[in-house]
């Protein structure tokens, strides 16, 4: 399989090893935007849910305890913190219009109205409430306002070991006017945290990992769309639905992507962009429109994402009436989970942070930050766009030619994901594209890049490492995903047969650290035989194993979960640098069982897919102490781990 995590070495001497100090500091994210704190009382559990600035210039926000503060000066060293309001049920979103609050709880869009001028509101009018069937995972997001009055909000599929709809309309996207008329608009959602507008009006929502949905992603959203999750389909029945798709109609038995599903169904809705797991983020949250004044990417969208902590960044372009486009990191680096996103008048952007119960790299229990713009541009990939047999890449500075006109300063492999129940999907169909020809526009601000073999349907990595701006800097972010979905010019309704490519095998990995035979120096078999399994939720089914040190250890592991696991064992206080390294294989990692090479790894069995097991044979170091146990597959490690006590009295 072809590695796509590779780095060029520009061999030009005006560039290899002559980045002065000023260049090298320049590659830092934090010399172009500033990440800094809003102070919180120390009495104020701010797990936030929600960001609106009121007609004062205050912020706003709902957080997950059922509480709506008021923040007057939220730019200052001492804002003033006022509860506005309070017992409500986890309301997962906030909006001010027309002098009031408005916010989504789980089982109804509230009014908040501050009536007497107080700063607390003393109505909380229903505008409409939904069902609910008490499933914890049964969220409830928004509203987002549109600009004709009405609102919008999502409604989260519970959970039951799978994303299910046991309430009316879970999985949909509804509008509801200011009276409280309600119309479904779109289903195929699994947990629609994240949506709202671009700058020309049109309506995204962003989608996390799970089951039908094989990476995070971001999908245009129209009235009648189904984006991928069959479970809202339960209600497409119903009076006022827009969608004839029946819940019966999907079936992943036939290895199709969800692009080419649209083949079959023309309600079928496939992502405008990929967000590939963990090379993008983990959860996808907020979507923002950056204003002009906020560095050089003015109407293109910032995407959080909650469980990396961090902010992306997304251009998109419409080709033959389809959304496409690509997405590079931003800045990471934030205190918890990202939720929420919300511009202040001055161009700021407040981001608002939870981790309760959803880990995050940050690992703060939740904050409140804010991100500002040096007034510095960064050397970055400006925009990238399709063309009929390439790509376009346009910058933010002039590019030294040289550099930028080398094929081989670039670097680009297409890949896609399976549409099917499981939880997520590996990348599949991967495969390097050659970049045979390169020409730099006369203003030294864009290079076309001419690459053979374009598909339709799939995600490719842009790497372009190896250009170097006029004065010699990197780029910030090299690499960034393109979701093509439709090549200029091009109108031919493609059939890609995916029965030899799309069904992934997890290798059979050979490492002296996994020794799937008993050694033959076991005379008499092994000390002890321990059985691992995985539960729902990303973890083992123990939290603690004991084994006398220099024991002999036949190690069964078993994986009934609906997603792939590894089980590693690690030496003590090492399983932080072995998840972060298993995280930085990137696309590499799955050919190697996301085993990356750590000499403070133990053992490890296979990746297992879904219900297989794997037998390892292992001796215990004869060093007592505290091991760990982990799933190292991106994203897992963690809530999937247990401690491996290594003593030197025999174990329990």
């Amino acid at each position: 399989m072809v590695n796509l995590i590779k780095y060029v070495a520009v061999t030009c001497c005006c560039v290899v090893g002559t980045l002065d100090a000023q260049v090298a500091r320049g590659l830092a994210e934090s010399d172009y935007y500033k990440i800094e704190s809003v102070p919180i009382p120390e009495n104020v559990i701010l797990e936030v849910g929600g960001l609106a600035f009121d007609d004062k210039g205050r912020l706003g926000v709902s957080t997950r305890r059922g509480e709506v503060w008021l923040i007057t000066n939220p730019s200052s060293a001492q804002p003033d913190f006022q509860r506005y309001a309070h017992g409500l049920h986890e309301p997962l979103g906030l909006a001010f219009t027309n002098g009031r609050f408005y916010t989504a709880q789980r089982g109804e869009l509230t009014r908040l109205n501050d009536r007497d001028g107080d700063d607390v509101a003393d109505e909380y009018y229903n505008i409409r409430d939904w069902d609910l069937n008490g499933n914890y995972h049964e969220y409830s997001y928004g509203p987002v306002l549109l600009p004709d009055g009405d609102m919008l909000i999502t409604l989260n599929l519970g959970w039951v070991g799978r994303g299910a709809s046991e309430s009316k309309w879970r999985g949909w996207m509804m509008k509801l006017t200011p009276e409280g008329e309600m119309t479904p608009i779109a289903t195929g959602m699994r947990s629609p945290a994240g949506f709202g507008l671009n700058a020309k009006g049109d309506i995204f929502y962003t989608e996390n990992q799970g089951d039908w949905v094989g990476s995070g992603r971001m999908t245009h959203i129209e009235k009648g769309d189904f984006a991928g999750h069959p479970e809202g389909l339960k209600w497409s029945g119903e009076p006022g639905s827009p969608l004839n798709l029946r819940m019966e109609d999907i079936d992943d038995s036939d290895g199709l992507s969800l692009y080419q599903y649209q083949e079959k169904f023309d309600a079928v809705k496939p992502p405008s962009v990929w967000f590939p797991h963990t090379l993008m983020g983990i959860s996808t949250s907020d979507i923002a429109v950056i204003p002009d004044g906020f560095g050089p990417f003015n109407d293109q969208l910032l995407v959080g994402d909650q469980g990396h902590s961090k902010v992306m960044r997304v251009y998109q372009e419409k080709v033959n009436g389809v959304y496409q486009g690509i997405c590079y990191p931003f800045v990471e680096g934030f205190a918890s989970g990202i939720l929420r996103l919300e511009w202040s008048d001055d161009k700021t952007l407040y981001v608002g942070m939870t981790n309760r119960g959803w880990a995050s790299t940050g690992k703060d229990k939740f904050g409140l930050q804010k991100l500002t713009w040096t007034g510095v541009v960064p050397f970055e990939v400006l925009q990238v766009n399709a063309e009929s047999d390439g790509f376009r890449v346009s910058f933010t500075k002039e590019v030294d030619r040289r550099t930028a006109a080398n094929p081989e300063s670039y670097l680009i492999n297409d890949f896609t994901y399976q549409y099917h129940h499981l939880y997520g999907s590996p990348v599949v169909d991967q495969q390097e594209r050659t970049v045979y020809k390169v020409e730099v526009a006369q203003d030294n601000r864009s290079a076309r890049l001419f690459v053979e073999g374009m598909r339709p349907g799939y995600i490719y990595e842009i790497n372009a490492d190896g250009v170097r701006s006029a004065v010699s800097e990197q780029l910030v972010h090299p690499t960034g995903y393109f979701t093509l979905n439709a090549i200029p010019g091009d109108h031919v309704h493609h059939q890609h047969d995916m029965s030899a490519t799309s069904v992934f095998s997890a290798p059979d990995i050979i490492s002296a650290k996994r020794v799937t035979e008993m050694p033959g120096s076991w005379l008499d078999g092994p000390d002890e035989t321990i059985t691992v399994g995985t539960i729902p939720g990303m973890k083992f089914d123990q939290t603690e194993i004991r084994v006398r040190a220099g024991s002999k250890v036949k190690l069964i592991f078993n994986n009934p979960d609906d997603m792939m696991h590894n089980l590693v064992i690690i030496k003590p206080e090492k399983e932080a640098s072995v998840a972060d390294a298993a995280n930085r294989m990137g696309l590499q990692g799955q050919e190697k069982g996301y085993i990356p090479d750590s000499e403070h790894i133990v053992a490890h069995t296979n990746l297992l897919e879904p219900n297989e097991s794997d037998i390892i044979y292992l001796t215990i170091p004869e060093e007592p102490g505290t091991y760990s146990i982990l799933c190292t597959f991106p994203g897992h490690a963690a809530s999937m781990r247990a401690d491996l006590i290594v003593a030197d009295t025999p174990s329990n």
